[in-house]
Formats: C-alpha cells, structure tokens, sequence
C-alpha cells in the first residue's frame, strides 16, 4: 500500500534498527534509529540491485520524491544507470566551477612565496589584465590551445610579443600544477608551438628606465638564492663587464687598497687588460663575500668545485627566478643599461665606452688605451654606484651627473 503524507509525517525511529516503509515502484522511505528521515529508490539494471537516494525528509516531501522516482525510471527505461547519471552530473558542476583564474589563483597563491614582491607584481598584473578576461571565467577542463591562443593574439596585435609570449608560458604553468593537483589531464600550450608571431630580433634584452632598474635592484635584494650567486648579480649591476669576465673574476686579480680590478688580456674579447675601478658599494660586497669564497682562486666558484668558475648559466637561471624572462633581461643586459643610462645622466661618452671595454677601431691605440680616462672613469663608477642605491631606495639621484662630480673631460692618459 503506498504511502501517505500522513504516515510519513508521523513516523517515528525505532532506536534498535533501521526501518524502510515502501511505498511504489521500488520508492521507500529510510528511517534511522537516530531519526533521519531518507528517500531511497530500489531498481535493478543489468541484474544488479542498486540504490539511488532522493534526498531527505522533510525537506524532499512525499510528491517530490515519487517525481524523483519517476525521472530515475525513466533514464533506465532507455538504459541510462540514474547513479552514474547523477555522478557525471556532479563531475560536471564541478569542472564548471573549477575555473581556470580559481586554479590560477591557487597557483598564484602557491608559487608566490618563492618571488620577490616585484616579480609577484608583474606575473599577477599578467595573469588579471591579458588572462582572466579571456579565459578566467572558463572551466579549466574545457580551455584548448585556441583558447589561450587569443588571448596572446590581442597582444601581438599591439606589438607586444614578449608579453605574449608570458602568456602562454603562465598558462602553460598553472595547467602543469593542475595536472600534479590531480584537476587537469592535460595542458593544451605546447600545441601552440610555433602559433606566435616571432620576436623581432634584439640584442641582450636589458632594462632602461630608472624605475625599471630601481625594481630590479630591489628583486636583486630580496634574492632568496645562495649568496655567491647574490653577490653576483650585484657586482654585475656595478661594474657592467661581460658576464664571462665575472664568473671567471679571480680574487688575485683585484687590488683592494687602490679600489681597482684588473682583468687579464687572455679574458678580455679584444685580448687587452682591462681596469674597472671600483666604487665603496663593490669594496663592500667583496669584502662580504671574501670570508664565503676568499680561499680559494675564484671569486665566483662553481656549486660543485671551487677548481671551476661559476656556470654561464647561473646569473641567468638567478634572474628567472626573480621573474624575469629571457626576452626581459639577461646578464649581459646589465651592460646596455649602464651604457644607456650613463650616457644619459651625461657622461662623456668616450669614458663609458673605454669602461665598457668596447673595441678601439685603431689596433696600436688598442693596445695601450686600458688606462684611458682612468679619473673620469673613477668618479662615474662611485657616481653609478650612489645612482643604483637611489633608484633601489627611491630616493632622488642627486651628485651622480659628471657637472656634480668634475666635468667629466680630462684628456686621455699618455
């Protein structure tokens, strides 16, 4: 006999069992010895029992749960298991839910410990202004390599292809912590391999703008890494020389009582001895550095041996971890941006190109013009040196133009 509204409201649990008060076509009513009142359908498929709950009493009522009923019968009278329907239904709402900016965030939010406050900035600023707007509100499951692919079209379509290219790499990257989260099977960027537009061709991409500059040094402060590698980024910041005369640097080669470093002809790219004066801010770093690495011959010893320089691969591998991408700053970048801001602060141009070490047209002027402009180039490293900690600290960079300092215009040496 099929139930009534009133027999199931009054119904009461028996506290030394479980009760089932049928009502039709397999629908019944759950009682538990506690009290909870549950919906419960009995079908068979495929000669297997199974049991499909309808949800709750009475927040499900007595012609809720027969309409329930009747919509599970229906699917398994087209061969449709209501269980595994329900199960697909929930997986659905799910995947929907799990949007792709949810899982970025959550990416985000991982990963963030491990940047400085700089590199955090740009990748967040990336993913809300280029990615979210696009493909945020998607669920992840359902994004393809098209997907991703117009976001970076709209910014090529503006020039910027290095910006495009992030965005595919960031995408790329919460995709990967997806896949290890158990979210995502797969990560449609790599299809888009060769869908971008080329980088036009420049040379050691570098950072120019002082407040550029001012936030890479303070990335460059707040590196996590070993403090040799530390150190290195500073010096290169300083004394601009090519990043092969860095790691090579040998503590025999630096004079520290008269504030200079002379690089042997062997190292240098025209095979002639080189002279970088050195301001108070490098005499520091050394002198922290010396009780690390001052035992033996290299100042910037290999992680493995200290019979080996540093790798070529070490400044670099530093500067993406601090966030900045190979199409955004490279070690040998350091020395375009002393060029470029030297000369714009007003320093003769010849003094920054003799310190720069770039090639001298004349082979026998070559040979002897290490030494060239040797006062100018004294006063403009200590200058260069207060002008990094100004644009680190955000301070007015006063004192560094060579008018401040000296003219700048003594001749060359004899």
């Amino acid at each position: 006999m099929p139930l009534t509204d009133v027999a199931v409201r009054n119904a009461k649990a028996d506290p030394s069992r479980t009760q089932r008060l049928k009502d039709d076509r397999g629908l019944y009513l759950e009682i538990a010895p506690a009290g909870g009142k549950w919906w419960r359908l009995r079908y068979w498929l495929r000669g297997k029992e199974n049991r499909l709950s309808l949800g709750t009493y009475p927040d499900v009522s007595l012609k809720e749960a027969r309409e329930r009923r009747d919509e599970a019968r229906l699917m398994l009278s087209r061969g449709v298991d209501p269980s595994e329907a329900r199960k697909g239904a929930q997986r659905q709402a799910a995947e929907e839910a799990l949007t792709f900016e949810v899982v970025a965030r959550e990416w985000y939010a991982n990963m963030r410990a491990g940047w400085v406050e700089a590199s955090a900035k740009h990748i967040l600023g990336r993913l809300e202004r280029h990615i979210f707007p696009i493909i945020g509100h998607l669920p992840l499951t359902t994004i393809e390599a098209k997907d991703v692919l117009v976001a970076a079209r709209q910014l090529e379509a503006r020039g910027h292809y290095e910006s495009a290219g992030r965005v595919v790499q960031h995408c790329g990257q919460v995709f990967r912590y997806a896949i290890a989260s158990g979210l995502a099977a797969a990560d449609p960027t790599p299809a888009l391999r060769g869908a971008l537009q080329a980088v036009p061709e420049r040379h050691h991409p570098s950072i120019t703008d002082p407040q550029g500059v001012g936030e890479l040094l303070r990335a460059i402060e707040g590196y996590q890494g070993s403090p040799v590698t530390a150190c290195a980024l500073r010096l290169a910041m300083l004394t601009f020389v090519r990043p092969g005369e860095l790691r090579k640097a040998e503590w025999a080669e630096f004079d520290i009582a008269g504030a200079e470093w002379r690089i042997p002809a062997p190292k240098m790219k025209m095979r002639v001895q080189h002279l970088v004066p050195l301001s108070s801010q490098a005499l520091a770093f050394l002198d922290e550095l010396r009780p690390i690495t001052g035992a033996g011959r290299f100042v910037f010893p290999s992680e493995r041996t200290v019979d080996r320089c540093m790798s070529e691969n070490t400044v670099n591998a530093a500067l993406r971890r601090l966030g900045y991408s190979k199409d955004e700053l490279t070690g040998h970048g350091f020395r375009s941006t002393a060029s470029t801001l030297l000369n714009e602060l007003g320093w003769k141009a010849d003094a920054v190109e003799r310190q720069l070490a770039h090639a001298e047209g004349n082979k026998i002027r070559r040979a002897y013009n290490y030494a060239e402009y040797m006062p100018t180039r004294r006063r403009m490293m200590q200058a260069w040196a207060n002008y990094l900690d100004a644009l680190r600290d955000g301070r007015r960079a006063e004192g560094c133009q060579p008018l401040a300092l000296g003219d700048g215009n003594d001749a060359p040496a004899e």
